[in-house]
């Protein structure tokens, strides 16, 4: 089986729409199972989960899970209700960072927290945690269940992992890779490659696309804290700055400390500390993170990232969906620019 190597394409705007497009009827029977799963007898549950699910999100993860299997050319349905679990997942996962991070906007729009308080945030994530294992269960396959499950745990440990290592300046690039790694590349990962298994393809294919899924989850996110510090909450959907806020130690002040002088080292060990956070000390950490040029190194890291996502899928056959696939990774280090 011959490679068709790609490269990142920096001279064009890529968009998700080729996805979007490619799965859009699938993506609607997805959608029906998690406005049929998200219902309850208790009003508050889908009042609060579809504050969320209906806010304006990508569906990114539940898209991947779907192209996956267009690529490796899957007829069936089981698919449809693995993408609504992956969803849920996801979905409960923001309900519950939220409330950790203490914030106010996602996508734009005021958090479940702080409209509905805490207790009802949680509880009702672990309600979607619970819909996306009965999904799970009724798919009937324990490799998928290993595997999502597996996904689960992986993404919990990344937050703990993430809670640690809040207000600290001394966490190196290694534990941050390591932190993104579980909290946002593992389910790109998982998204991926229960494609495979519904489909029955040989382990390599699956592997091929949870490398897809986990370079692409890698980027996504190296790109998310970059533009934390060069975008603004229109563009965002959360407030400029909520990282630095809230002492999160990401690749650009990683980056910035490393090679900033002693007196900006004081400042970086103070603000992720909590003791400098005023608009004023956002503005100074953005100007360090711009004379260290710690963004355009982020960025260059999640185009290698990227890079590498688009060869995992390089063995398989030129089609639609394998465009629409590399075009989602150029989508997602593009959205900096």
């Amino acid at each position: 089986m011959s490679a068709t190597i790609h490269r990142l394409d920096a001279q064009r705007q890529p968009s998700l729409e080729p996805m979007v497009q490619l799965v859009a009827g699938d993506l609607n029977l997805v959608n029906a199972v998690i406005l049929s799963r998200m219902q309850s007898e208790i009003p508050l549950i889908p009042e609060l989960a579809g504050h969320l699910i209906a806010g304006g999100g990508k569906r990114m993860r539940p898209m991947l899970t779907l192209a996956s299997a267009r690529l490796l050319g899957y007829t069936g349905a089981r698919h449809h209700r693995l993408a609504a679990a992956v969803e849920f997942i996801h979905t409960a996962t923001l309900l519950h960072d939220d409330v950790v991070d203490g914030s106010d906007l996602r996508r734009g729009k005021r958090t479940a927290n702080l409209i509905w308080g805490n207790p009802a945030s949680v509880l009702v994530g672990d309600f979607l945690f619970s819909r996306s294992f009965e999904l799970m269960v009724e798919d009937g396959s324990l490799k998928v269940l290993k595997i999502l499950s597996g996904a689960s745990a992986i993404i919990a440990e990344g937050e703990v992992n993430q809670l640690t290592a809040a207000r600290r300046i001394d966490i190196g690039e290694e534990r941050y890779l390591d932190i993104i790694g579980a909290k946002t590349a593992a389910l790109f990962a998982a998204a991926c490659r229960i494609a495979a298994v519904v489909a029955e393809r040989p382990e390599a294919e699956e592997m091929a696309l949870d490398a897809y899924g986990r370079n692409l989850g890698i980027a996504f996110q190296l790109v998310d804290d970059a533009i934390d510090y060069v975008s603004d909450a229109g563009t965002m959907g959360k407030d400029a700055g909520d990282d630095f806020r809230e002492g999160k130690s990401t690749l650009p002040v990683i980056l910035a400390y490393a090679r900033g002088s002693v007196e900006d080292r004081a400042f970086w060990k103070a603000a992720i500390e909590g003791h400098r956070s005023s608009d004023e000390d956002f503005a100074h950490a953005v100007s360090l993170i711009r004379s260290t040029r710690a963004v355009d190194d982020t960025l260059a890291r999640a185009r290698h990232y990227g890079q590498r996502a688009i060869d995992a899928i390089g063995s398989f056959a030129p089609s639609q969906a394998k465009d629409a696939m590399v075009e989602a990774v150029e989508f997602a280090v593009a959205r900096a620019y």
